[in-house]
C-alpha cells in the first residue's frame, strides 16, 4: 500500500489511511493469503453461477470476483461455518458407525439401473370451460415399469438444464421419471402453473401402466395480480 504518495501527505511520511484504503489493503492481504492455502478447483463450496458471479455454498453469499470470494474464506463467518460443518460431519460419522445406517451427510450409493428407452406419450391441449384457463394433459405408457415404482414429476427452470445453451428464460421443463425408463423432458412456456388440487394432479393406473399428468396455467390476470391482496381473481369470480 502506497502511504507516501497519498494526497495531502508529506514526503517520507505515511499519513493517515482512509477507511476505504484500509479496507482495500485488508482485502488484498487476505486474497494473497488465501491463494497460498486454497485451491479453488478443489474447493467444494466454490460455485460460479449463470450470471458470472461467484457463490459460497456454505455461507450462501454472492461475490463479484474470485478475489472477493477468497477474502471471504478468511473471514470470521466462513471460518465459523467451517467449524460447525466439521463438528456436524464428525457427529454424523460417529452416529453412522454406532447405529450402522447411512445418513443424509454420508456417501450416497449410486444405483446402476439399465435404461430401456423412453416411454410412449400423448399430449392433449385443454381449456377450463369456466375459468378459460389453458392447460396440458400428458399420458405416458410404462408397460415395463419396475414393480412398486410410481413415476415422479418435477418442474425445471431453463437455467438448471444442460441440453440447450444458452438457456432461454421464456421456457421451463416438465420432467417425468420412472425406472427403468429414461427421464422424459417436455419444454413448456415459462408461465406460472396453477397448483390447486383440481388444476394440477397426477395419477398412475397400475393395471394399464399409464401415467397421467394434468397441468393448468394461470391466466394473465392471475399471474399479474397473484401477489396483490384483494386483486387476485378467484376461480368462481364472474360465474353466475
Amino acid at each position: 500500500m502506497d502511504y507516501q504518495n497519498r494526497a495531502g501527505s508529506k514526503f517520507g511520511g505515511g499519513g493517515v489511511a482512509s477507511q476505504s484504503s484500509t479496507n482495500a489493503d485488508r482485502r488484498e492481504r487476505l486474497r494473497k493469503l488465501a491463494l497460498e492455502t486454497i485451491d479453488l478447483d478443489k474447493d467444494p463450496y466454490f460455485f460460479k453461477n449463470h450470471v458470472g458471479s461467484f457463490e459460497c455454498r456454505l455461507c450462501l453469499t454472492v461475490h463479484q470476483n474470485d478475489g472477493s470470494y477468497l477474502a471471504h474464506t478468511q473471514g470470521r463467518k466462513h471460518q465459523t461455518n467451517l467449524a460447525r460443518r466439521a463438528a456436524k460431519d464428525a457427529q454424523m460419522g460417529r452416529k453412522k458407525e454406532e447405529e450402522g445406517y447411512t445418513g443424509a451427510n454420508a456417501i450416497q450409493i449410486k444405483r446402476n439401473v439399465v435404461k430401456i428407452g423412453r416411454p410412449g406419450y400423448k399430449i392433449t391441449k385443454t381449456r377450463d370451460p369456466v375459468t378459460r384457463q389453458q392447460g396440458l394433459l400428458f399420458q405416458l405408457q410404462y408397460p415395463e415399469i419396475t414393480p412398486n415404482v410410481i413415476p415422479r414429476v418435477r418442474f425445471m427452470s431453463a437455467y438448471e438444464q444442460k441440453v440447450e445453451d444458452p438457456p432461454d428464460k421464456a421456457y421451463q421443463y416438465l420432467l417425468v421419471a420412472a425406472e427403468p425408463y429414461e427421464t422424459c423432458g417436455f419444454k413448456l412456456q415459462a408461465r406460472e402453473v396453477d397448483r390447486r388440487e383440481d388444476k394440477f394432479w397426477t395419477w398412475f393406473d397400475g393395471d394399464s401402466k399409464e401415467f397421467w399428468v394434468q397441468i393448468t396455467f394461470k391466466t394473465e390476470r392471475e399471474e399479474r395480480y397473484s401477489g396483490v391482496p384483494g386483486l387476485a381473481p378467484s376461480a368462481s369470480r364472474g360465474v353466475r
